[in-house]
């Protein structure tokens, strides 16, 4: 996810400076992977690179940025184990770039394509500044015009191949890449009942972008995470239609008849990733005695998952169910990208 885009520009606007600390290279175990990010302002830290020592001595290093006012990027090594006396044993590049209002018109071309579901690649050097690339166009904040040449090619190269992070380490010259795009991590709820809202709850963190469906009024709260959007609709069923391919779908409405039919339209769909229907097994066994009379084939009727969640969870709780769920989605997502990236080069991680 990109939330840190969000969250440093809203950081900016309350702090009017911070620092934007990026795990870009790990060597053997570490606690967070390339890519991994936390904004440090003079009074908080939003996200985390992993904890411990490690994200100590970076939020302190941070913080004597942004009171330094020291305007250039910098890259730090650091060993977890002898410098950071944590057992994971490895090594982890972080790169340190500090960033205030008057510097921040990067930032705006990342939330304008961003804003567009466009996809492009941030580029940032550890020692002249900055370039956001896009499949055609590109702008640079700092960078020259041979380096810039040399970035634009890399970078497009990634948008091409999927790759998500590339850190570039020679003499003289550091440089991360990150591709950013629109989420592939849709998830459809209809049902905003208390296993529904506990599961937005849940997932809101986790998931990409979240369409939250239902038939009744007024019974979605008003304070939404950004990446969720509520639908009023005396039609739930058609909003099927409009999610992406490879969508995952949780269906638990007031009504069976509701269900029943957003069921159907799901499954005819044929690309769902995930369809899961809240209830018992007798209650499968009925939709799915109902399905096949209306011409499903048994082969689509065997997509359908219910009871949902991950086994080993007998409580039914909302929060619990919510757990659940949440787990076996994450295990279903898991399990896609390995299998996507298993035909590609070590160094590149579908996501």
């Amino acid at each position: 996810m990109n939330n840190w885009i969000d969250d440093l520009y809203d950081a900016l606007e309350e702090a009017a400076s911070a620092c934007l600390v990026t795990v870009t290279n790990v060597r053997g175990s570490a606690p967070r992977e390339a890519g991994a990010r936390m904004i440090v302002t003079p009074d908080t830290t939003i996200g985390t690179i992993g904890g411990g020592q490690l994200e100590y001595q970076c939020t302190a290093l941070a913080i004597e940025k942004i009171r330094a006012e020291a305007g250039a990027n910098s890259v730090r090594n650091f060993p977890l184990g002898s410098n950071c006396g944590q057992c994971c044993g490895g090594v982890v590049d972080v790169l340190f770039e500090p960033v205030t209002v008057s510097s921040s018109n990067w930032l705006q071309e990342v939330r304008r394509l961003q804003n567009q579901n466009l996809e492009f690649v941030l580029v940032s050097s550890g020692q002249t500044g900055r370039a956001v690339v896009g499949s055609k166009d590109i702008a640079s904040f700092g960078l020259g015009e041979s380096e810039l040449h040399d970035v634009a090619i890399t970078a497009r190269e990634m948008i091409g191949t999927g790759e998500h992070v590339r850190w570039i380490n020679t003499p003289g010259q550091q440089i991360l890449y990150e591709r950013v795009a629109a989420s592939d991590f849709n998830v459809a709820i209809f049902g905003a009942g208390h296993v529904g809202s506990a599961i937005v709850r849940a997932l809101a963190p986790l998931a990409g972008r979240i369409r939250w469906i239902d038939s009744r009024r007024n019974v979605f709260p008003e304070d939404l995470p950004g990446n969720v959007v509520a639908i009023e609709t005396d039609a739930p069923a058609r909003e099927v239609a409009a999610i992406p391919d490879g969508g995952y779908y949780l269906i638990m409405t007031h009504s069976h008849a509701i269900d029943l039919d957003i069921c159907s339209q799901v499954l005819r769909r044929q690309d769902a990733a995930y369809c899961g229907l809240i209830g018992s097994l007798s209650k499968r066994r009925r939709f799915e005695r109902r399905m096949r009379n209306d011409g499903l084939a048994k082969a689509l009727l065997a997509k359908l998952k219910c009871p949902i969640g991950v086994s080993g969870i007998p409580g039914k709780r909302p929060q619990e169910i919510a757990i659940a769920v949440a787990a076996e989605l994450l295990q279903i997502r898991a399990s896609s990208a390995e299998s996507v990236g298993s035909g590609r080069d070590q160094n590149v991680r579908a996501i």
